[in-house]
């Protein structure tokens, strides 16, 4: 079954929203550990980056559940 692109959507901003998220706090750490922007702002887009192709490769490896779901799995 193919993928709405509705739903591809919603996926697609998830995926960023957890990245942002990491690249947030990671960048935040730095930040308060070695206080300087730059630095931190390479950390955060560098933690962005990795957490984004982690996560797409990921979601890439699962199976879409393709099964009918009025019908019971081990039947």
């Amino acid at each position: 079954m193919a993928k709405t692109p509705k739903r591809e959507a919603k996926s697609l901003r998830t995926y960023l929203i957890l990245s942002f998220v990491a690249a947030a706090f990671v960048g935040v750490l730095v930040y308060g550990g070695v206080q300087d922007t730059a630095r931190a702002f390479t950390w955060a887009a560098i933690t962005f980056i990795v957490v984004l192709v982690g996560i797409s490769t990921l979601a890439l490896m699962v199976k879409d559940d393709d099964n009918d779901p009025d019908k019971p799995k081990l039947s």
